[in-house]
């Protein structure tokens, strides 16, 4: 999708840091980080939210999410705990629509959850 920044980053179009790629997914650093560690997993394809993600690509969803906890404990974050975070559509505030899984954590963390 052209007017999309993650598809366009996972394209190559517009740079990022890269923490992991492969044919499925891209794992790169926030770029206004909301935590010492602050990284997003997002898959290639064009997909709005977790919710269309699941209809269509049920398997994905699950790879995602593993591959977000596989790089939290390369970051080291495994043993102090760490955030995975998704938002799904307007009222969850999503600010990006395409499907992207945050991955938060390398301090103490707020107990807050919105």
């Amino acid at each position: 999708m052209d007017d999309c920044i993650f598809c366009r980053i996972a394209a190559g179009q517009i740079p990022c840091d890269k923490v992991y790629e492969d044919e499925q997914a891209l794992a790169f650093r926030d770029i206004a980080p909301q935590a010492p560690v602050h990284m997003l997993v997002v898959p290639k394809a064009h997909m709005r939210n977790v919710a269309e993600c699941e209809r269509d690509h049920p398997e994905l969803v699950g790879c995602l999410f593993s591959l977000a906890a596989r790089l939290a404990a390369q970051e080291g974050l495994a043993k102090g705990g760490f955030r995975l975070v998704t938002n799904c559509g307007p009222d969850a505030a999503q600010s990006v629509d395409h499907f992207h899984i945050h991955i938060l954590g390398g301090g103490q963390l707020s107990g807050r959850m919105a």
